[in-house]
């Protein structure tokens, strides 16, 4: 076991606080950019890429953060030292791929009618609050109002989905490497969507909710994305072989699947002080999650289902339904999957161990750390 000192602690907090400054830097100039280049077409349009301009930068970084810590990682030592982009080239790739996240998150919010992301208006939320509608209700003409707000949300992820496209066609890459990353874009945004899909098929009723579906969504909408992508853009940047992408795919794959399924749990079993969300809005959405998969599973389903996906669902009756869902076992049951996932993840590295350097070792199992002591 690695014990990790207070001064190597000092240092990678130092060195995380650098890399968002600069990542904040590259998305700034990003976003100001095109700001600038949209005020010819009229103010409601500049407005748009404004209100975006400011919620890109209230982010955690979770994804660029992720790839330069493994491509500063693969640097030591060098794998291929004639392979390898400047560090800023990196850097624009890591925001390109925020960018990315923002994008898919419009895209969600006009999805799922939410008008509040990370505890303030989202794009939406702005508009309306703009435009004197601060809640959604249902008058003709805040109707009108609330359209073009999330007409408003569906062109800005157009636009920034398009702003990724160009960030890394127009990197500084030898063009093998610009083709590898772009393909790696495609493959990222194919399964997202389609993960997209079948959450929305699940919610919907179109798709049976079974727990292999369920499973595969998780990996199309969260993992693909939010953790293979990172690290196999890091890798391709490091000049890396296919083959030690590969393995980070793969670990990344596990890690993506044990956060989301934690996700998931959080939101039914953990505690709203902590992780600042409505603690039953997966229960009164009636979204597909692992742990109703398996509640259906069970005889305690009959007690639960007339109250899954009520949107009236009170306090109490909420901790009722949590309550049965715990006791017929399907807490317990999704803990047993998070662990499952990362200890594949575990044994991915122990298998690997001699191919990985121990830099990029770190990388991830800080990373798996950070979910497994996860609380929010």
């Amino acid at each position: 076991m690695t014990v990790t000192s207070s001064a190597t602690r000092i240092k990678t907090d130092r060195s995380r606080t650098d890399l968002c400054s600069a990542i904040e830097d590259e998305l700034g100039g990003l976003m100001s950019g095109r700001a600038l280049a949209a005020a010819p077409y009229g103010p409601r349009f500049a407005r748009l890429w404004a209100i975006a301009g400011e919620n890109v930068l209230g982010g955690k970084f979770v994804r660029p953060l992720l790839l330069m810590e493994m491509y500063d990682a693969l640097q030591e030592p060098r794998m291929r030292p004639d392979h390898h982009p400047d560090r800023q080239t990196a850097i624009s790739i890591a925001a390109a791929v925020e960018l990315l996240h923002y994008a898919f998150l419009l895209h969600d919010d006009v999805i799922d009618g939410d008008l509040v992301r990370r505890g303030r208006p989202n794009l939406i939320g702005s508009l309306l609050t703009e435009a004197g509608l601060p809640h959604a209700d249902s008058q003709p003409g805040e109707l009108a109002i609330l359209h073009w707000a999330r007409t408003g949300g569906i062109l800005m992820g157009d636009l920034l989905l398009a702003a990724t496209h160009q960030a890394f066609a127009r990197a500084n890459l030898p063009h093998p490497l610009r083709l590898r990353l772009l393909d790696l874009l495609e493959h990222t945004i194919n399964e997202t969507v389609a993960g997209e899909q079948l959450d929305v098929g699940l919610g919907d009723g179109v798709i049976a909710p079974e727990l292999e579906t369920i499973l595969l969504m998780c990996g199309y909408k969260t993992a693909t994305y939010t953790f293979e992508l990172p690290l196999r853009a890091a890798a391709a940047l490091a000049g890396a072989e296919p083959s030690m992408e590969s393995v980070l795919a793969t670990a990344g794959r596990h890690l993506g699947l044990a956060f989301q399924l934690q996700d998931d749990f959080l939101s039914t079993f953990g505690d709203p002080r902590q992780h600042g969300k409505d603690p039953f809005s997966d229960l009164r959405e009636g979204k597909q999650t692992a742990i109703i998969a398996y509640a259906r599973m069970t005889s305690a389903w009959p007690a639960i289902e007339p109250w899954f996906g009520r949107s009236e669902l009170s306090g109490p009756q909420a901790e009722h339904v949590r309550r049965q869902l715990s006791d017929c076992g399907a807490e317990a049951f999704v803990q047993g999957l998070i662990q499952e996932q990362l200890a594949d993840f575990h044994e991915i590295l122990r298998r690997h161990a001699a191919n990985i350097p121990e830099a990029a070792r770190n990388v991830l199992i800080d990373l798996a750390a950070q979910l497994e002591g996860r609380q929010s």
